[in-house]
């Protein structure tokens, strides 16, 4: 049986603990039909939301802010495949002088997560004007790496301020599921806090409260229902409810995987502070 993995903890990849995402793309221009699935499953995929054009420039402006060495030798900034090592001087993920802080505070990061096309679905979904909040997350997972997100409910890490808002997640490439990407529990945007709770002691965070657990398979048995995953390519987004339990895989593939995840909020809406400045890896939450 075919084995994938979160965070070293192997789950089957079969019919019991996997299913495929449901593709909205076609009732994209629907806005009553959009919300219906919205609120029904938590999520909604859209495919080419976005410049594919424009989104694997981005990656190909992030990986060539790094040693060369980092590249699989032959290969391009824009393909983004690992070599193997990464470079000896490379400050810890996400903080100042690492790529990933930069990138995050550059003019073309800035302009993809602005894409008028993000703010009309969140728009749609939510029925009214929404505002893009400033910190905007970068993540970037490698073969060999052995983390991924561990499975959590987004409001859990926002929960100073407003319970509406939708998450885009947005892959910066193509994947297939073995290079990492996200995956929701169906069903799991009603599932009762209690519940939730009752499972955060299965972790690898003793000390943070705020992840379901890092066990996939625990989670979907316990929460009920399966873990759904799609191929990304670079253009696709998923938009996602803060309330719906969700992870990312392990990476087994070459090809590192480099994707951003921002949000929307009501104009207007009372917002958590810790989201009014751009992200860190190091910011604490």
């Amino acid at each position: 049986m075919r084995e994938l993995s979160s965070n070293g903890v192997a789950i089957p990849f079969d019919d019991a603990h996997f299913r495929p995402m449901t593709d909205s793309t076609d009732v994209r221009s629907d806005a009553a039909e959009l919300r219906a699935r919205f609120r029904r499953d938590g999520y909604v995929l859209l495919r080419s939301v976005l410049d594919r054009v424009q989104v694997l420039d981005l990656r190909a402006d992030y990986f060539g802010r790094f040693d060369p060495a980092m590249l699989a030798p032959g290969t391009t900034p824009r393909e983004g495949v690992f070599s193997g090592a990464l470079p000896a001087a490379l400050p810890r993920y996400g903080v100042a002088g690492h790529p990933a802080y930069d990138t995050v505070r550059s003019e073309r990061f800035d302009t993809l997560t602005r894409a008028p096309a993000l703010a009309a679905v969140a728009t749609c979904l939510l029925a009214e004007p929404v505002q893009l909040l400033r910190r905007r997350i970068l993540r970037h997972f490698h073969n060999g790496a052995g983390t991924a997100s561990r499975a959590h409910v987004d409001f859990d890490y926002m929960d100073r301020g407003s319970g509406r808002s939708v998450t885009a997640w947005i892959p910066l490439g193509d994947y297939p599921i073995d290079a990492g990407g996200i995956t929701y529990l169906e069903g799991s945007q009603g599932v009762d806090r209690s519940v939730l709770d009752g499972l955060r002691g299965h972790t690898d965070r003793p000390d943070d409260r705020r992840p379901v657990s890092n066990d996939l398979g625990l989670t979907a048995r316990t929460l009920g229902g399966r873990w759904l995953w799609t191929q990304f390519r670079a253009g696709d987004v998923v938009f996602h409810s803060p309330h719906i339990v969700h992870a990312s895989l392990d990476n087994h593939s070459d090809v590192m995987r480099l994707s951003a995840d921002i949000r929307f909020v009501p104009e207007g809406a009372d917002t958590d502070p810790r989201w009014a400045q751009d992200w860190a890896a190091d910011d604490g939450y």
